[in-house]
C-alpha cells in the first residue's frame, strides 16, 4: 500500500453509524422540521394549523411560530414556498389567493397577517404576558415599527453618500438605544420583565438586523447595544427561540430578494465581516470578543447532528450539486473531517462543489446554528485541501431571487 496515498474517506455505512439519532419532532424541542406539535397532548386537541415557509425565512411566520411554541398550543404545520425561491403551491393560492404568509386556521377559520393572527390566538387561548392591545404593548409595537423603518432606510437605500450613510446610522442607533432603554427599565431581561408577546414582536426583525448590519454595514448590534445583547442572551436560554433562530449567513443572503436589495457601505470593517460570514472562520470574531451571533456554547452533538441532516438528504445532495457529476467522494471527505476531525483531501477540482454546498446550508431549516458552523468548517477544510482548485469558490449566491434554494426538488427526492 502506498504510504503517500491520501486517507480514505469513511463509507456511508460508517458515517451512518456516527450520526445523531432523530429527535422527537412532535413532543420534543422546537424544530423547523416539525409538521405536528402536540406538547404531550392528544392529536384530537388540535385546533390550529399554521401555514409557514419551507425555509423558516419569513419573519412574520417566526413571530406566530414562536407564540405557539411558547404557549404550547398543539398545532399542525403545512409548509409553503416563498415567492423569492419558487412558485407558490397551487393548493395554497386556492386557499389564500394573495399567497400571503403566514396563514393560520383556527377552529376552521382562516386568518392572515401576523398581528391579526396573534390577536385571534390571544382570544382563543389567552395571552403570553400582556396582550397585543394593552397600552404598554401598543407603545412597544410602535417603537418596533420605528426601528424597522430606520433599519430599512439604512440598509435598503442604494447609493448613500457619506453624510446620508452617517445620518442613517445615527437614526438607527437612536431607535436601537430606545429599545435598549425599554429593556433596562423592566424588572428582567425582557421588555416587560418576563417574556411576552411584546418580545416576540421584536424578535424576527431584530434578529435580521443583527445579521444584515454586520454583513452590509460592518455594524455589530449586540456589541454596540449591551441591553439588546442581554435580551438576545436571555432568548438564547429558551429552546423555543433556539429552534427558530437563524444565523448571519442565512439572513445575509435570504434578505436581499425579500427586501428589494441590501446595500453594503464598502467600509473596511464591512468587507472583513462579510468575508468572514461567507467564508469563515467561524465565529466571525476572534476569541477575545463575544460571539455576535450567539451567546450559546457549542453543544457536544453539533457535528453528529450536522452529519445526520446531510445523510437524510444524501440522495438529493448528490444529484443536485450542479458543479460535480460525482459528488460522492468529495462529500464523504468533508463528512469524514466533520465527524473525525482528521484532514481528508477531496478529489482534484471538487473545491467549488464543496463550497457550493457550504454556501447553501440554511439555518434553522437544515440544522441549528452550531451544527451548521461545524458543517461549513468541514466543507471548507476539505475544499482547502483540493490539490488543483483549493482557491476556487463556487458560483455567487443570487441576490435578485433564491431559486437556487427551491425546495421542491429536495422534497421530491427525500423530504426532511
Amino acid at each position: 500500500m502506498d504510504s503517500c496515498a491520501p486517507p480514505e474517506p469513511l463509507s456511508w455505512e460508517a458515517l451512518n453509524d456516527l450520526a445523531a439519532p432523530e429527535p422527537d419532532l412532535v413532543h420534543g424541542p422546537t424544530s423547523a422540521r416539525a409538521r405536528l406539535r402536540l406538547f404531550g397532548q392528544e392529536e384530537a386537541a388540535i385546533r390550529v394549523t399554521l401555514y409557514r415557509d419551507h425555509h423558516a425565512w419569513c419573519p412574520y411566520c417566526q413571530k406566530v411560530w414562536l407564540w405557539l411554541e411558547e404557549r404550547r398550543i398543539p398545532y399542525r404545520i403545512r409548509k409553503v414556498t416563498m415567492f423569492c425561491y419558487g412558485d407558490k403551491e397551487r393548493w395554497f393560492t386556492q386557499l389564500v389567493p394573495s399567497g400571503m404568509l403566514p396563514a393560520l386556521e383556527l377552529d376552521g377559520r382562516l386568518l392572515t397577517e401576523s398581528d391579526r393572527i396573534l390577536e385571534a390566538l390571544e382570544r382563543a387561548f389567552g395571552s403570553l404576558g400582556p396582550g397585543m392591545q394593552e397600552p404598554r404593548v401598543q407603545q412597544l409595537r410602535q417603537l418596533e415599527r420605528l426601528l424597522f423603518r430606520a433599519w430599512c432606510q439604512w440598509l435598503c437605500v442604494p447609493g448613500l453618500g457619506a453624510t446620508a450613510e452617517r445620518q442613517a446610522r445615527e437614526t438607527f442607533d437612536r431607535y436601537a438605544a430606545a429599545m435598549g432603554e425599554a429593556i433596562e427599565t423592566g424588572p428582567g431581561p425582557f421588555l416587560l420583565g418576563e417574556l411576552s408577546t411584546a418580545d416576540l414582536v421584536f424578535v424576527p426583525y431584530v434578529e435580521r438586523m443583527n445579521a444584515s448590519l454586520a454583513y452590509d454595514k460592518g455594524y455589530l448590534l449586540r456589541q454596540r447595544h449591551p441591553a439588546i445583547d442581554r435580551w438576545f442572551s436571555a432568548l438564547e436560554q429558551r429552546p423555543t427561540y433556539l429552534g427558530t433562530q437563524s444565523d448571519f449567513h442565512t439572513h445575509a443572503h435570504d434578505l436581499p430578494p425579500q427586501m428589494g436589495g441590501c446595500h453594503a457601505n464598502g467600509s473596511a470593517e464591512q468587507r472583513h465581516l462579510s468575508q468572514r460570514i461567507d467564508q469563515g472562520p467561524w465565529p466571525i470574531v476572534d476569541g477575545t470578543q463575544p460571539d455576535p451571533e450567539t451567546s450559546q456554547a457549542e453543544p457536544p452533538q453539533a457535528a453528529a447532528l450536522a452529519l445526520a441532516r446531510v445523510l437524510k438528504h444524501r440522495s438529493a445532495l448528490l444529484q443536485r450539486n450542479p458543479l460535480a457529476q460525482d459528488f460522492d467522494r468529495p462529500l464523504r471527505c468533508a463528512l469524514t473531517t466533520l465527524i473525525s476531525g482528521r484532514p481528508c483531501p477531496p478529489p482534484a477540482g471538487s473545491a467549488p462543489a464543496l463550497r457550493y454546498l457550504r454556501d447553501r446550508i440554511c439555518v434553522p431549516r437544515d440544522m441549528p446554528l452550531h451544527a451548521a458552523r461545524r458543517l461549513r468548517r468541514a466543507l471548507e477544510a476539505a475544499a482547502s485541501l483540493d490539490p488543483e482548485a483549493a482557491g476556487l469558490q463556487g458560483p455567487e449566491i443570487p441576490r435578485q431571487h433564491r431559486r437556487d434554494q427551491n425546495p421542491l426538488p429536495f422534497l421530491g427526492l427525500q423530504a426532511g
